[in-house]
């Protein structure tokens, strides 16, 4: 059979996207696409003219653009975002339109006046890891253009990127107002690299020999995974790029998970061909633990294993087998990389879980940052009052041992927030909270629940517009994370997507049928602003009651209502104000965190279930606009 032909060159592609585009649509049409042909029309295209740019292709939210160099790809897309920016200085944040831009120099399939192939593919994936504001660029474009240009550009690591083999080093460009951060160990080196100097310095003029010195309270030392190939037992070549590819996405699905490091395929491919000792794999690459697996193929069934190996030890900490037909192939790979993905990372993934187990061994001042770290988000999961305010304690001394450790603020994001809950003052806790995710998106913009954490306490403040764009980010860089998508469920309602919501819930389950118990109250709250009031009962029926936040009792009570179950939501409405004597209808609808549509809901089921309907004196004061109901405001 005769090989196709196709017509290839190499070209400079840039490829860039909206931040928040769907919300910014639904927020106000007309004024969006009237603002975004605005800035085409009168920056961009001009721009893209300028530097001798060709459209290849245009999206509602992005667009598609070719250059014969990449040196004028670059300045382009850099001059490109500062005007952007320049031009809307006037705008509410919330309505600003923010683009993100990749940029790869590679081969690509020409197609008429399309572009196909690899070299448009990793621009792509490039532009979806970018930081708002920001341009982000391969090493292939940075090899060409080094030296010929006077731009500050940071090393942002090797990138694992969806349906690439190999990974993708990149390089963020400096613009003053986008975001932008240094990969943990860049930064722990330009931190400490003054010190280090001196230290090494005075050693030399002592005479006293050069000693290389860690300290060990203050180095966040990430657990890291090797993933051996999938062993192909006794099955043919198609079998045998099955477990490449389960291989590969595995590999993909875990670099987005920043609880630990992964090793590249390339490091790990040389063991796919012998017989090898897990402990002698872990010495050999340095890592903690060894990911290997199988895949046998028999009479349209596929039997796949997996199991995750203490690299010291060699003992197995989890194994898991899955039986299925392989009349959809691709599709049985996919769902696989994402289960093995999302058991082992996470907060309360296998490798977490393990990490915290050899923390709570050691003498608290021998413990590390990280460690700290793994403590504090062990008793976050707990969901008491005296495990949050605990966790609070440990998640501080992890920020006070490596003040630019983002994940210990994103867990710290996380408890201000929780103590909300248990009448920490309101007003403190969610300025504390949204500190706090702020620095840890400054810190590591390519962390993805940073970015959700961010959303999160920006809608605590009712800026929905802002909290779609950041899980937007969040989505785009770790789209199959079970974590993302339980925040993101949590505040689906609030964006205006109540039943997707409910849907990303029933995803997340099938992901992880055995989800941690924190996970209840995001899931309950999703499926109660999409009308499953027996979903969010079965779920909370299954939770101590010790654990409940006054949104548990909320949601129990107020479905127990909607579902005709008097006597019941009775019973639950006297045990929540034996627990928060303060709870109103009036204080729950004027949190700002709701949507008018989740008002109304809370309104009407609240007032069937019998809770108090009017809030105590003093107890609206901060409210700017307070809702009031009728009875209420006769008094």
């Amino acid at each position: 059979m005769a090989t196709a032909r196709f017509d290839r060159r190499l070209a400079a592609i840039m490829a860039a996207d909206i931040v928040g585009y769907s919300h910014l649509i639904e927020a106000d049409e007309a004024a969006t696409l009237a603002h975004i042909h605005s800035l085409r029309s009168d920056v961009i295209d001009p721009l893209i003219a300028e530097y001798k740019g060709r459209v290849v292709k245009l999206m509602g939210d992005g667009a598609l653009v070719e250059f014969g160099s990449v040196v004028d790809a670059v300045v382009c897309a850099v001059e490109v975002q500062k005007a952007v920016a320049a031009r809307q200085t006037d705008v509410p944040s919330g309505r600003r339109i923010i683009f993100r831009i990749g940029i790869n120099l590679g081969d690509v399939v020409v197609e008429g006046d399309d572009l196909l192939g690899d070299g448009v593919n990793v621009a792509a994936r490039l532009e979806q890891l970018c930081p708002p504001g920001g341009v982000l660029i391969s090493g292939t474009a940075y090899d060409h253009m080094k030296g010929t240009l006077n731009l500050r550009l940071d090393y942002t690591g090797e990138q694992q990127v969806k349906n690439i083999s190999r990974p993708v080093r990149t390089y963020s460009v400096r613009i003053e107002g986008a975001q932008r951060g240094w990969p943990l160990q860049v930064r722990r080196f330009r931190r400490w690299f003054p010190i280090a100097a001196s230290l090494l310095l005075v050693l030399l003029i002592a005479g006293a020999g050069v000693w290389w010195f860690k300290p060990a309270n203050l180095i966040t030392a990430k657990p890291s995974v090797a993933v051996l190939p999938f062993d192909n037992i006794g099955g043919d070549a198609a079998t045998g790029r099955l477990a490449d590819g389960i291989t590969e996405d595995i590999i993909t699905d875990l670099a987005t998970f920043p609880e630990f490091d992964v090793v590249a395929r390339n490091s790990t491919k040389i063991y796919g061909s012998k017989p090898a000792d897990p402990r002698q794999i872990s010495k050999d690459l340095s890592v903690g633990y060894v990911l290997e697996g199988s895949i046998q193929r028999q009479e349209g069934q596929v039997r796949i294993t997996a199991q995750l190996i203490d690299g010291k030890s060699g003992n197995h900490l989890w194994s898991e087998r899955w039986d299925r037909r392989d009349t959809d192939i691709f599709a049985v790979q996919t769902e696989i990389a994402d289960q093995v993905a999302n058991k082992l990372g996470g907060g309360a993934g296998i490798i977490q879980t393990a990490g915290r187990g050899v923390a709570r061994r050691k003498r608290p001042d021998n413990l590390t940052a990280y460690e700290f770290y793994l403590l504090g988000t062990e008793k976050l999961e707990q969901i008491t009052a005296a495990d949050n305010e605990e966790a609070i304690k440990l998640l501080n001394r992890a920020v006070e041992l490596d003040p630019e450790f983002a994940r210990a603020w994103i867990e710290l994001s996380h408890a201000h927030s929780m103590s909300m809950e248990f009448g920490v003052d309101k007003t403190t806790a969610k300025k504390t909270a949204l500190d706090a995710a702020e620095r840890a998106v400054a810190l590591d913009p390519r962390d993805a629940e940073a970015h959700a954490a961010l959303g999160m306490r920006l809608g605590d403040y009712g800026e929905f517009a802002r909290t779609k764009a950041e899980f937007d980010t969040a989505l785009s860089i770790s789209p199959g994370s079970a974590e993302i998508l339980t925040f993101y469920a949590a505040w689906a309602s609030s964006l205006g997507e109540p039943e997707r919501g409910a849907e990303v819930v029933d995803r997340v389950i099938r992901l992880d049928p055995n989800y941690p118990m924190w996970e209840n109250g995001p899931f309950s709250y999703a499926y109660f602003m999409a009308g499953r009031y027996t979903d969010v009962v079965r779920l909370l029926e299954r939770v101590p009651t010790t654990n409940y936040t006054s949104a548990r009792w909320i949601f129990r009570a107020a479905s127990y209502a909607a579902l005709g179950r008097a006597d019941d939501a009775r019973a639950s409405v006297k045990q929540a104000l034996n627990s928060y004597p303060d709870l109103t209808i009036e204080e729950t609808v004027n949190d700002p965190g709701w949507s008018e549509a989740e008002r109304e809901r809370l309104l009407e089921t609240m007032r069937a279930a019998g809770f108090p309907p009017c809030a105590k004196p003093g107890r609206l004061a901060e409210a700017p606009n307070p809702v009031r109901l009728p009875e209420c405001a006769k008094e």
